[in-house]
């Protein structure tokens, strides 16, 4: 593993105490009754998402770090891809939660464009690369 794995690595897994504190927030929601949260679907659902997002995409991020090792690219494409798979996790996580701050949201604020920012820039890395990848082995 290379020096710039180790040290995105190590940022990405101080990060998941974040995503702890998310489960909490979430687990704390759902007991107290006085919280609103089990009144509001679209608030439930939002939360669940950007919590199960969050998760997901930071194991997704440190996998990446260890695939971008094998990846021949330019060295700032491949910074841009070891930063980018762990920003989208940020931003689309971010999305799904302040869209629906206010426990009484009947619909998305307009930082829903999070998501599809955070989305967008996720689908870029991982293509960006596993097109490096095949590239690379076929070199």
């Amino acid at each position: 593993m290379t020096r710039e794995a180790k040290m995105m690595s190590g940022i990405i897994l101080i990060t998941v105490p974040t995503i702890q504190y998310g489960g909490y927030f979430l687990l704390t929601s759902l007991m107290n009754k006085g919280s609103g949260y089990m009144d509001n679907p679209l608030r439930q659902n939002f939360f669940r998402a950007g919590h199960a997002h969050a998760g997901v995409i930071v194991i997704l991020s440190l996998v990446c770090q260890m695939l971008a090792d094998g990846a021949f690219l330019p060295s700032a494409l491949l910074w841009a891809v070891r930063i980018g798979v762990p920003l989208s996790a940020i931003l689309i996580s971010s999305g799904f939660f302040f869209s629906v701050l206010p426990p009484t949201a009947t619909q998305p604020s307009a930082a829903v464009a999070l998501i599809y920012v955070g989305a967008l820039i996720l689908a870029l890395s991982v293509v960006t690369l596993g097109v490096a990848l095949l590239r690379s082995q076929a070199s």
